[in-house]
């Protein structure tokens, strides 16, 4: 069965950073197209970063010059630096991945950004 777990969430003030990261397992990570996704509370999921297998990216507008996505085939994991982050930022951070009709998710992890 195919896993995708995060972690490296948790509470964080404003203007500082976390790390997220995303180890897969059971499938052959390097062919997938991953990415990050976030959702707040009474909002709809929406995409952060995405990478394709050939490692071109792609941020969301809000994210772009403080977020940045990088991959480790070796170790069949992706990673979210996350810098200068603002409470708006606040929301569970999924890792997908995805490839053809597959499409795999994570359990998601708890970003939250307050003083």
């Amino acid at each position: 069965q195919v896993q995708l777990v995060e972690s490296g969430g948790g509470l964080v003030q404003p203007g500082g950073s976390l790390r997220l990261s995303c180890a897969a397992s059971r499938i052959i990570f390097s062919i997938y197209s991953m990415g990050w996704y976030r959702q707040a509370p009474g909002k709809q999921r929406e995409l952060v970063a995405a990478i394709t297998s050939s490692g071109s990216t792609d941020y969301a507008d809000s994210v772009k010059g403080r977020f940045t996505l990088s991959r480790d085939n070796a170790k069949n994991t992706l990673f979210l630096q996350m810098n200068s982050l603002k409470p708006e930022d606040t929301a569970v951070y999924y890792c997908k991945a995805e490839t053809g009709p597959r499409t795999y998710w994570g359990q998601g992890t708890q970003v939250t950004v307050s003083s």
